[in-house]
This record gives structure tokens, C-alpha cells and sequence, in this order.
């Protein structure tokens, strides 16, 4: 039997699919709330509390004045329960919204393209996402492979 393809996300030009989804806190965030105010960056990833994904939240927290502006804002994905978000956010000091697409498990992955189907979590997959509620940029990173935050910053500051 062979594995089905991985899925490779939305095309840039795309229409981002809504959301809803609650943060570390328990607190629902809705992706279309932010259409016509400010660009979004959606960083999926595959687990709290791994090596590289630790690190990328580390990163994102560093320069987190950066990325979240006036104009932008930045929200990180997995598929972890709400409770495993709090305690990853609690360890690491993460003071940005951490994101549970938990339940109905991957379905917003799932909608992007990036939930891998065999596994059960998100690829490492970053959109950004402009006021007008369109993909403006993509990347799919490999499961090992940190993104790149200078890259993240750049286009994100592009699609304001």
C-alpha cells in the first residue's frame, strides 16, 4: 500500500479559510476578526514541547515586537489539547497566542493543506495571511527544519 501524497498547502492568492479556534487560555480566536485591520501570520507547527518547535516559539517570542503591531499579528497552530499550550506556554514564557486545532482534530490544518494525515499534526507551514483575507505568502518547511523568523518578519511586513 502506498502512503498518500502530502498535501502542499494553499496557493498564494488564495482565500484564507476562517477559523475559530481557542488559544492557551481557553479563549476563542477568530482568524476573519483581524480581515481589514491587520496582516496575519499563521505558524502551524507539529508539537509542543519538541526540540525545533521549542526552539521556533522561542524565536517568535524574541522578536515577538516585531511581529506583533499596530499592523500585524501572529498566531502559532498544532494540533495539541488547550491544556499541553498552557503548560508549553507557562515553561517557555510564550506570550502569543498558541492555537488548539485539537478537536474536530486538524480540521483547520486540514483546511490549509498542511495536517498530515498519517501522523496527526501539522507540518511546519507558515501563510501570511493580508488584511483582505488572502494568502500573500507560504512556506512548507521539513519536519526537522526551523522557518526562518527573518523571512517570517520581512513578508509579513510586506502584506501591511
Amino acid at each position: 500500500m502506498t502512503a498518500a501524497p502530502q498535501p502542499q498547502g494553499l496557493e498564494v492568492g488564495a482565500q484564507a479559510p476562517d477559523f475559530t479556534l481557542r488559544d492557551q487560555f481557553g479563549q476563542d480566536t477568530t482568524l476573519s476578526s483581524y480581515r481589514g485591520k491587520k496582516a496575519v501570520a499563521l505558524v502551524f507547527y507539529p508539537f509542543a514541547f519538541s526540540g525545533v518547535c521549542t526552539g521556533e516559539m522561542g524565536a517568535i517570542r524574541h522578536r515577538l515586537d516585531e511581529l506583533l503591531t499596530f499592523d500585524t499579528e501572529v498566531l502559532a497552530i498544532s494540533c495539541d489539547p488547550v491544556y499541553s499550550l498552557r503548560a508549553f506556554a507557562d515553561s517557555d514564557g510564550l506570550n502569543f497566542a498558541l492555537l488548539s486545532d485539537f478537536w474536530p482534530h486538524g480540521e483547520v490544518a486540514r483546511s490549509y493543506g498542511v495536517l498530515d494525515e498519517q501522523h496527526g499534526y501539522a507540518r511546519r507551514s507558515t501563510y501570511v495571511v493580508d488584511r483582505s483575507g488572502v494568502v500573500a505568502w507560504a512556506v512548507h518547511s521539513p519536519l526537522g527544519t526551523a522557518r526562518d523568523v527573518d523571512e517570517l518578519i520581512e513578508q509579513l511586513d510586506r502584506a501591511v
